[in-house]
């Protein structure tokens, strides 16, 4: 009898993992466990970053695997971190702070939508696209819209929670997750060698804080990633233009076989 390898089952079966944290994160917020519930969808985002990268690794990838993947991503960053945020704030804001919930899934599911399409075409992606994204990913996102409940858990204040306060961000978010925006991925960065050691340090430095004082560390962390926004448009630009170069030096044809009346060598 054939069996089936377990290699094939690791990357879905984190990918499942991912899937019942957003679910528990759900179950947390409907019991006022708030801190909880944004743990659990940090914990899903950890297991979303390894299931594509062990399925690479094990050369397991499938169309399979990446359908399942793009379901959990709806559920644990774009329901999940919505539900959360309407029983933590909007709630008090009566069908105004439903619809701005309602919008946040729905921006996660055009995001996903349009990158599974990107995934069926027919002409081979561009060479940028393993750099960048087009707009924030919806992990990132979730993060970036759960900033002001994380700042409420340090700060002895109403204003981070202030419907007005959760409801802008939420939007805002949503819109960078549809836009064209593009954002660095991180998926084939290489730091420098002389740069290990300060990047050591760094991550040292982080893990401290995250210790001492994780939901700030946190939302520092989805400030910082915002702050990169900029850095990447230019970086993007700057990669275009030179793949744009390259294409337009490999099609030019050579100059000494057109004068000499000479066709050029296919």
């Amino acid at each position: 009898m054939r069996g089936f390898s377990i290699n094939r089952l690791i990357p879905n079966v984190l990918t499942l993992a991912a899937l019942c944290s957003g679910l528990t994160a759900i179950r947390f917020g409907l019991q006022g466990e708030l801190r909880l519930a944004v743990i659990a969808i940090i914990v899903a985002a950890i297991f979303d970053a390894l299931d594509g990268r062990v399925a690479r690794r094990l050369g397991v990838t499938s169309r399979f695997g990446a359908e399942l993947d793009s379901l959990s991503d709806f559920l644990c960053f774009g329901v999940a971190p919505a539900i959360v945020l309407y029983l933590a704030s909007l709630s008090h804001a009566g069908a105004l702070g439903w619809v701005v919930t309602l919008m946040f899934p729905i921006c996660s599911a055009l995001r996903l939508a349009r990158f599974n399409t990107a995934l069926e075409a027919d002409t081979p992606p561009p060479a940028w696209t393993g750099s960048f994204f087009t707009g924030v990913p919806a992990p990132a996102g979730a993060l970036l819209a759960l900033m002001p409940l994380m700042v409420s858990f340090e700060i002895e204040a109403a204003w981070p929670r202030h419907a007005v306060v959760v409801g802008v961000v939420l939007v805002a978010v949503g819109g960078l997750m549809v836009s064209r925006l593009p954002t660095f991925s991180f998926k084939k960065g290489r730091i420098p060698r002389h740069l290990v050691l300060p990047a050591l340090l760094a991550a040292a430095l982080v893990m401290g804080v995250l210790a001492s004082a994780p939901w700030i560390a946190l939302s520092l962390i989805g400030l910082g990633y915002l702050c990169l926004i900029p850095f990447s448009i230019v970086s993007h630009r700057r990669q275009t233009l030179q793949d744009r170069k390259a294409a337009e030096a490999s099609a030019v044809v050579p100059l000494r076989s057109v004068d000499k009346g000479i066709p050029p060598r296919e």
